[in-house]
């Protein structure tokens, strides 16, 4: 495999994830900074908060689709006949990075969102089947609490525990170590970007998601 390409690629995974379309989209079709409005958040929650539901899908599937697609790029570039290390650590690298992109902009002074949306869309390609029981996870929390947070600390957990087990009985070995890292590192790093979530939880300040 050619290092350099490999270089090329995963940085532009980083500057892809890195793209805040919750912000461009506030500002394009609200003609407002969605950082002075709502939780300050540049994610598709507070935009749909502060600009309607509509709006939130809207950023959802865009940070969704910047997990997705540099992921299946990297995946598909790796099935031309390259060693099993680089069929491994590749995809997940990419992915890996769109999520550090989006919660740690370059272009935004490295403040970003919880990365949710766009773990989403990496793991749809790493791990379809731990991806989709997470986001019935998700589903059905949101529909019992409508609390976003808390759906979304559920269905990391869930993905997490779920990945382990479909990895088992050897989730380290060689083989299974990138994406056994990834099924431990992401989740934590989704609750740890949502402890200010968490606070307001265990306070009992913690707001449903109202749409409109």
């Amino acid at each position: 495999m050619n290092p350099i390409a490999a270089v090329i690629l995963v940085l532009a995974a980083y500057l892809i994830g890195a793209l805040p379309f919750g912000l461009f989209v506030a500002r394009w079709f609200g003609k407002i900074d969605i950082r002075k409005h709502g939780s300050g958040n540049i994610g598709a929650t507070n935009v749909g908060r502060v600009m309607g539901f509509r709006w939130f899908v809207v950023v959802f599937l865009l940070d969704a689709l910047k997990g997705l697609l540099p992921t299946l790029a990297a995946t598909a570039y790796v099935t031309q006949g390259f060693s099993q290390p680089a069929e491994t650590w590749l995809p997940v690298l990419a992915g890996l990075m769109t999520i550090l992109g989006h919660m740690f902009p370059c272009y935004l002074r490295f403040r970003g969102g919880k990365g949710v949306a766009t773990a989403l869309g990496v793991v749809l390609i790493l791990a379809p089947v731990a991806s989709a029981i997470a986001a019935v996870v998700f589903g059905l929390s949101f529909a019992i609490w409508r609390t976003v947070s808390i759906s979304s600390i559920l269905a990391s957990l869930c993905f997490g525990i779920t990945q382990m087990i479909w990895l088992k009985p050897h989730p380290f070995t060689s083989e299974q170590l990138p994406l056994g890292v990834f099924s431990l590192l992401v989740p934590a790093l989704i609750i740890y970007r949502h402890r200010s979530n968490i606070a307001r939880l265990l306070k009992g300040e913690e707001n449903a998601f109202k749409s409109r």
